[in-house]
């Protein structure tokens, strides 16, 4: 992918469209839709698609400087220019804007990102829909300038003109058969979370964590030994208590692109075959975790003595 444009939205904020350098199309996206970005150690960092959804010819992404982080996004805030050549994978969906006949988006900070693209899918539609929007302040917050065309469908609050948000009046502004969808801080999701808990539809709410729960443990003190079957590869390996599978295939020479190592931002997925995984990621939902088709290596382990992956 060639970077054909470059932004700052914001001194911290900064958007790239990429396109491919053979200028074949794109395969198509939809909202809530994130690719990874492979960085020049060969790690992988995911970032929504903010532009327009089923667009082909390109992608946009939104960068946040994060000088706290693992270094990826001051790599491509200092040091991608147009016309550097980068890597990415396909786009993958962990944040679908289900069927609903109505929407209420609460977006934090960067969180707009995926939710963008998620008003534009919906002002298509017959769907209703209304934005919140906070942050620091307006100077931080990106895109403004895209979402004035909505009118009073969008509402910007930022901290230092309206201080912190009322959630449970976000809540109320869900009718009976909206969803809601919210992507930010953690504090925020979880004050959704709750508030939309406490007021009896805990399963109308719909997120995107960009950390772990701090109260999640990847590893038990009762995790047990099994073997993982690496079908393609022809390997049978044992994963120790202690181990989890990803750490344990690469030990092997099995290239897996991963990122968070956390299970939050599905770069691991792989196919299982056979076996029941023991699923702890926070990407797939209940149900895709019933199917048991695919699980996040990183921090899932399995229920059984063997699993075998397509691998």
């Amino acid at each position: 992918m060639r970077v054909t444009q470059a932004h700052d939205e914001t001194r911290d904020v900064r958007s790239l469209i990429l396109r491919r350098t053979s200028g074949a199309p794109l395969p198509e996206w939809n909202a809530g839709a994130h690719i990874d970005v492979l960085t020049p150690d060969g790690s992988a960092r995911q970032y929504s698609l903010c532009g327009d959804p089923g667009t082909t010819d390109h992608y946009r992404i939104g960068v946040l400087r994060e000088p706290h982080g693992r270094g990826g996004s001051q790599w491509l805030h200092d040091e991608v220019t147009v016309g550097d050549v980068l890597r990415i994978r396909r786009p993958r969906n962990h944040f679908r804007l289900e069927e609903a006949t109505g929407y209420v988006f609460i977006a934090g900070g960067i969180g707009i990102t995926p939710i963008l693209a998620m008003v534009r899918a919906s002002d298509r539609g017959e769907a209703s829909w209304r934005l919140w929007y906070g942050g620091r302040s307006r100077q931080s917050m990106a895109f403004l300038d895209e979402l004035e065309s909505h009118g009073a469908r969008v509402t910007v609050q930022p901290d230092d003109e309206c201080g912190r948000p009322d959630i449970a009046a976000l809540i109320a502004l869900a009718n009976p058969g909206e969803l809601i969808y919210v992507c930010g801080p953690a504090g925020l999701i979880d004050a959704v979370r709750e508030q939309a808990r406490q007021s009896g539809a805990p399963d109308r709410v719909r997120y995107e964590l960009f950390s772990v729960p701090p109260d999640t443990a990847a590893h038990d003190d009762g995790d047990r030994e099994f073997l993982v079957e690496l079908v393609d590869s022809g390997l049978t390996l044992p994963v120790p208590a202690d181990r989890s599978i990803l750490d344990v295939v690469r030990s092997a020479g099995i290239d897996v692109i991963s990122d968070c190592q956390d299970g939050i931002c599905g770069s691991c997925e792989t196919d299982v075959v056979d076996g029941t995984p023991d699923h702890r990621d926070h990407v797939l939902t209940t149900e895709e975790q019933n199917e048991n088709s695919c699980m996040m290596i990183c921090v899932s382990r399995c229920l059984g003595p063997k699993l075998a992956l397509r691998l």
